[in-house]
């Protein structure tokens, strides 16, 4: 059986656009892959953040992946943090990847631009490495991921390539990943500014909707959500973002297509149409959110967690000595 490996950071509840482009992929994979969900508490950190909230996130995140449907007994869940193969193999990628790779990385650039570049931690620009790590150590065939981060699959591969090549003597130590992004709705756009991509970070609390938000909040949310003058439901990404925009995140919530949902309120109007999309939005969340609640403070969510890092551990040491052993660290080991 294949392997998938996928990871959320946990630096803030997941908005819908985490859960169309990923989370949402989960359910279906793990009845096919060999699945591993991991919370990226490392990658969260490479911006400041307060240590108890960062603790308590961690943990509503592995709460998620259990209330959208993740099964334990099919997909292995943990803290990547509770890992400790993920920090020595990002070192070692780190010190196969080459700077100017790393330089031409986008969210990079784009964050760096926005702060005094003096001021960005080192890890903004050297984390790329880390989630490079992160999917070799499984061995990874596949990572469903939304469409920014193809970017970092590419990175990968390049790595992939890069190691095997130099170390491998003709055997193939890591596998080569393929992304999985979905057909629809890999890039969910900002419900108040339709040409950035939605983001839990994003200053205005409109922009987004979180997946813990209580359903009068995503009613309101989604009323208020910037379109156009003409009323007209039509998927034109191009000349009416705002409208196409939520096409696909209705189409995302339902069963319905883009085009089955152009026909349908091809005779009504964007309130019509917003009110119905948030009343499919909320009946989805809803029961995910009761299910969290059920399980942010139990002891069963930790010895789920407790159980995920000792099986991903066992996985992790074994191609982390492959590696070790590749690159002539230490004595060379079995595994």
């Amino acid at each position: 059986m294949e392997t998938i490996f996928s990871g959320i950071q946990p630096s803030g509840t997941p908005t819908i656009g985490n859960y169309i482009g990923a989370m949402k992929q989960f359910i279906d994979l793990q009845e096919s892959y060999t699945s591993y969900f991991c919370i990226v508490d490392e990658h969260a950190i490479t911006v400041q953040q307060e240590p108890l909230k960062l603790r308590q996130q961690t943990k509503s995140l592995a709460a998620l992946y259990l209330a959208i449907g993740l099964d334990p007994s099919k997909a292995i869940i943990f803290i990547q943090s509770e890992v400790s193969a993920h920090a020595e193999a990002g070192w070692i990628v780190q010190c196969n990847t080459n700077l100017g790779e790393l330089e031409r990385m986008t969210q990079f650039k784009d964050k760096s631009a926005k702060n005094n570049r003096a001021g960005v931690s080192a890890g903004l620009l050297t984390y790329p490495p880390l989630m490079v790590a992160d999917i070799i150590l499984y061995q990874s065939n596949l990572v469903p991921v939304g469409a920014d981060q193809k970017q970092h699959l590419e990175l990968t591969r390049d790595f992939v390539t890069r190691f095997n090549s130099k170390y491998g003597n003709g055997n193939q130590l890591l596998t080569m990943p393929e992304v999985k992004i979905p057909e629809s709705g890999g890039r969910i756009m900002s419900l108040q500014d339709p040409l950035k991509k939605m983001s839990k970070s994003d200053t205005n609390k409109k922009g987004f909707i979180s997946m813990l938000d209580e359903p009068s909040v995503i009613r309101k949310k989604i009323k208020s959500a910037v379109t156009d003058s003409s009323g007209i439901i039509e998927y034109d990404p191009e000349n009416k973002p705002g409208i196409s925009n939520l096409l696909a995140i209705y189409a995302s919530f339902t069963n319905f297509s883009i085009p089955e949902l152009v026909d349908r309120y091809k005779d009504s109007g964007y309130g019509q149409f917003k009110e119905e999309l948030g009343e499919a939005i909320v009946s989805v969340l809803e029961p995910i959110q009761l299910k969290h609640d059920e399980l942010i403070n139990s002891n069963e969510l930790d010895l789920i967690l407790d159980e995920g890092a000792i099986k991903a551990r066992n996985v992790a040491d074994k191609t982390l000595i492959k590696m070790r052993n590749a690159i002539g660290l230490g004595r060379k080991r079995r595994y």
